[in-house]
């Protein structure tokens, strides 16, 4: 029997650089928290996404919550999110007892649906109950609709939170995502197409709240000679050591992108004329960073997952909505459309497939193949 190396989902990819930081880091006895790595990953990414300011944080979800701090959101503010997200997007402020309201997807971009946060905003204008923010997501690397989405919000005078964590090196009409919030949100989790092992990122054009952010993540320590507290805040910050392995994988963000979007391409090519498969579109606004290549089948995604693991082929199934979580089950709901839960539909149908951008040839054909097998064993055909 041939054994075979497992193909993972999204693993780390490193190119060498990350390990001249890391001696560097060791040389200078900089490996506590803070240090110039630090100061520096946080200028190199606020150049590269073009905003003003950035702040290296121990996680994506860390960034979220000071987020939420800035903005205010407090027990009983509403806060509007994308349903098609993972919880760390939301749990920051259902933890802060906000009452969650959930946005449907829309089909073009799988990203939050204007229209049904049109819907939204107008109910909370009638019940004059403003949300003190809109959370949106760039899914699986790629954009929302930014221009509408920010026309609404700019109209009822919500702020955005941009989640951005999948969708780093991304662009929406040119330009980078990460960079459209009022404040932006990226993760360098040990899947994500950069990666520090765990760590994130908080951005915004307003310096001064950043700074306020900085405050709070350092255990919010008055500037005195002891340790004096006018109000308490959180051990969030990166430290010097994880900010040089991000450095190192910065240098390399756009052949990271560039790589697997031809995974993309590879898989789309020898899977896309199959009845009953379908990509993850890319509307002519959007140039994704394919983070995850993911597609709908006709038949049990299920069935497949569990045909590729005997395999030691790791894929996944589309996040499972907010509104179908048992946790937020009396949660409000804003659908596509009257009779069209797109969300709903995408979780039913939808699998992520391996994406690493250190994927090979050989690794990409595997499963290729095992996907094929699969599929003709679910419409109950034999292998030729």
């Amino acid at each position: 029997m041939i054994s075979h190396k497992k193909i993972y989902l999204s693993p780390p990819h490193m190119s060498g650089d990350e390990m001249k930081m890391i001696e560097e880091a060791f040389a200078t006895n900089w490996i506590a928290p803070l240090g110039p790595h630090v100061d520096a990953f946080e200028q190199e990414t606020a150049d590269f996404l073009g905003v003003g300011a950035a702040l290296a944080l121990a996680s994506g979800t860390a960034a979220l919550h000071l987020a939420g701090e800035l903005l205010g959101v407090g027990r009983g503010d509403r806060v509007l999110c994308s349903s098609l997200t993972f919880a760390a997007t939301i749990a920051p402020f259902y933890h802060k007892g906000a009452e969650c309201v959930f946005i449907d997807s829309e089909p073009g971009s799988w990203n939050m649906s204007p229209q049904a946060l049109e819907a939204a905003l107008e109910d909370c204008a009638r019940s004059g109950k403003t949300p003190k923010a809109v959370i949106i997501v760039n899914l699986y690397g790629q954009s929302c609709d930014m221009d509408p989405i920010l026309t609404l919000c700019n109209r009822h005078g919500v702020p955005v939170i941009e989640d951005a964590a999948e969708s780093l090196g991304a662009r929406y009409k040119g330009r980078q995502t990460g960079s459209f919030g009022k404040f932006s949100v990226l993760s360098y989790n040990g899947n994500k197409i950069i990666t520090t092992s765990g760590g994130g990122m908080l951005l915004s054009d307003d310096g001064e709240a950043i700074a306020r952010a900085r405050f709070l993540s350092t255990q919010a320590r008055d500037p005195a000679l002891w340790y004096q507290h006018t109000t308490l805040g959180w051990n969030y910050r990166l430290s010097n050591v994880l900010a040089g392995i991000g450095r190192g994988q910065m240098r390399h963000i756009h052949q990271r992108v560039e790589a697997r979007r031809r995974i993309f391409a590879r898989y789309a090519e020898e899977l896309g004329g199959i009845e009953g498969v379908e990509f993850m579109p890319e509307p002519h606004w959007s140039v994704s960073n394919r983070w995850l290549t993911v597609l709908t089948l006709r038949e049990s995604p299920i069935f497949v997952l569990e045909r590729l693991a005997g395999l030691d082929i790791e894929t996944r199934p589309v996040w499972k909505p907010m509104h179908l979580q048992p946790v937020f089950e009396n949660c409000l709901y804003y659908p596509h459309g009257a009779e069209q839960d797109v969300s709903a539909d995408l979780f039913r149908r939808g699998l992520c497939l391996p994406s690493g951008s250190g994927m090979t040839e050989e690794e990409q054909t595997r499963v290729i193949e095992g996907i094929k097998e699969a599929l003709a064993a679910a419409r109950g055909k034999t292998k030729s």
